[in-house]
Order: C-alpha cells, then structure tokens, then sequence
C-alpha cells in the first residue's frame, strides 16, 4: 500500500489547511484507482526544541535530539509527501518553519565530499518521491516567501513538487475551505498530478 505523508503546520484543529491537504490526498487515492495509508502529522501537538546547530554529525542516527525520530521515519518511508501550512507574516507558521529547519541533518552539506572531517551521511532515499504544496492565506496574503521555503525544504528531503496549491480568501472560519467547491477540486487535481508522477516513477 503507499504510504501518503501529510505534514500541516496548521495549529487550528479542522482548519482550512488540513481539508484541502485531504482534499490532495482524495484526489490521489482516487487516481491511483486504490486505498492509500494516509498519515496526518500536526507539527503543532509535536514538543521538539528548535535546531540547535550541533555542527556535528548524529550518524547513524537523524538527530541527536529524538523528539521526532518517528516523524523522521515517515520520511523518509513515504512514497509522496504533501505540505501545508497557513500563511504568517509571509511565510510558513512558526510550527512549520521550526520542523523543516530540524530536518538539515538528513543529508550532507558537503555535496562534493571533499571535506575528510565530513561525516554526515545522506539518509534519504536514492529516488525522488512526489510531493504537493498547500498554503492558505488572507486576502491580501503573499505567498512567494512560503513557497521559496517549502520548495527548498522538498530538495533537501528528495521530493520533487507536482504543483502548489494557494487559496487566498477573505472567510476567516476554520474549515471553511470545505464549502468552497472550486477550491477543493483545485486539491483534488493536484492530488491527481501527484499520483501520476508516483505510477510513472514505477516504471522507471
């Protein structure tokens, strides 16, 4: 069965962000014609300390801290991963960017491996999985700064994005999302882009 990653930055319970990273999810499901095992992490219920910049390598293992160890699994065992996160300030939620900066260890700085103290190991996997963005924002909200974060974050973890989903809107209610129809099989189809890429990955 593939394993479908949803990461929310989200810390609002039902909120706009998380139905239409399940509206991506449908969308996928429905493509590839089967059931997927869809995991939902919600980085705000996580307790982990902000990276901490050890300049060390943890090898073997992801981090010297293991707050999110399993969080780190699911990583790196997803088949596609999907991201999303509510628009702050001009870019991803505290939760969100706090998340991402923890996941430098899994792979080198030293691209060229020219460095003879360098012992970090790359603990990704040698393909690329697909991935979907999600951001939702205000009005008058901008996007570019979330989306050069997230799409930065997809390269260092090996997932190549399939498309961005941004949904501006002037309806504050959590969830609201859920009763605009335009916007949710705009998920949808991003859902199915990523399927797509995940069968032709298979035959490749």
């Amino acid at each position: 069965m593939r394993k479908l990653l949803l990461i929310s930055g989200s810390p609002t319970e039902g909120s706009s962000t998380d139905i239409l990273m399940n509206a991506v999810a449908d969308g996928c499901e429905q493509e590839l014609g089967m059931p997927v095992e869809r995991i939902l992490v919600k980085v705000a219920q996580l307790k982990f300390i902000p990276c901490q910049a050890c300049g060390k390598a943890p090898t073997p293992e992801f981090c010297f801290f293991h707050e999110i160890d399993n969080e780190y699994r699911q990583i790196v065992e997803c088949d596609a991963l999907i991201f999303g996160s509510p628009i702050y300030f001009d870019s991803v939620s505290a939760q969100a960017k706090a998340f991402i900066d923890r996941c430098n260890c899994f792979r080198p700085y030293d691209f060229d491996n020219i460095d003879p103290e360098h012992s970090f190991l790359k603990l990704l996997p040698r393909r690329k999985r697909p991935g979907g963005i999600v951001f939702v924002g205000g009005e008058s909200g901008w996007f570019e700064g979330a989306r050069r974060t997230v799409v930065g974050f997809f390269k260092w973890i090996e997932v190549a994005s399939q498309g961005m989903l941004a949904w501006s809107h002037e309806d504050v209610r959590a969830g609201s999302a859920r009763e605009n129809a335009a916007i949710m099989q705009e998920a949808r189809e991003l859902g199915k882009k990523i399927a797509v890429a995940l069968e032709e990955s298979d035959v490749r």
